[in-house]
């Protein structure tokens, strides 16, 4: 569980020009990890984790080592409809709003193609099974080990530097005091022997 946040009021003014790529990032990253607390990110009721936990986490490892290898767009391909490719079709509808898909390619083929239980040959939605693939199986990999959970900096929240690390490079290492969470980049986790995989957050000073 992230630190709570406060009733701070971030304003796109604070961010400097040049740090304004770490806004989509961030948006990408809630979208993309949205549901990673679950078994299947939330696209059924499953409970296998619950019911046996330790014949499904040698499943996920079994999976996790048996995908790494594989193409995405080539598995898509043979097997559109497995749970990768729904989650992958659902993180596409979730991240690539109608507006933004037009103003990228004209039209809203992807989109077409998604909704009716295809995916794109485009070289953008291979690109985009490339971070689907990495966020699957990172996702196989926590549930293969011990519980782990995942944490998000909230907005506005005090630094906590054994939890956060600054997405922008600090000058000596150090982060000054008075900074506060802007927004969050990317969430964190803690694994179940303790050891803490730090959230990547904007830091702006306190006002």
């Amino acid at each position: 569980m992230g630190p709570v946040s406060t009733t701070t009021t971030i304003t796109p003014s604070v961010i400097a020009n040049h740090h304004a790529k770490y806004v989509p990032e961030s948006y990408v990253s809630r979208k993309i990890f949205q549901g990673f607390d679950d078994e299947n990110f939330y696209m059924d009721g499953s409970l296998s984790s619950l019911h046996n936990p330790d014949q499904y986490r040698l499943e996920c490892f079994t999976q996790f080592h048996d995908m790494k290898a594989m193409d995405p767009v080539e598995l898509l391909g043979i097997m559109p409809a497995c749970h990768f490719g729904r989650f992958c079709s659902n993180k596409y509808l979730a991240i690539i709003h109608p507006k933004m898909e037009e103003s990228l390619f004209g039209g809203l083929e992807h989109r077409s193609q998604i909704m009716t239980g295809n995916h794109p040959r485009s070289q953008f939605y291979g690109e985009f099974l490339g971070l689907d693939k990495a966020i699957w199986l990172l996702h196989l990999l926590a549930f293969s080990l011990d519980p782990s959970s995942q944490f998000e900096a909230s907005r506005g929240a005090e630094f906590h530097p054994q939890y956060m690390e600054s997405i922008v490079n600090v000058s000596g290492g150090r982060v000054p005091a008075g900074q506060i969470i802007g927004f969050p980049v990317g969430p964190g986790f803690k694994l179940g022997n303790g050891s803490v995989v730090k959230a990547r957050v904007y830091l702006v000073a306190r006002t």
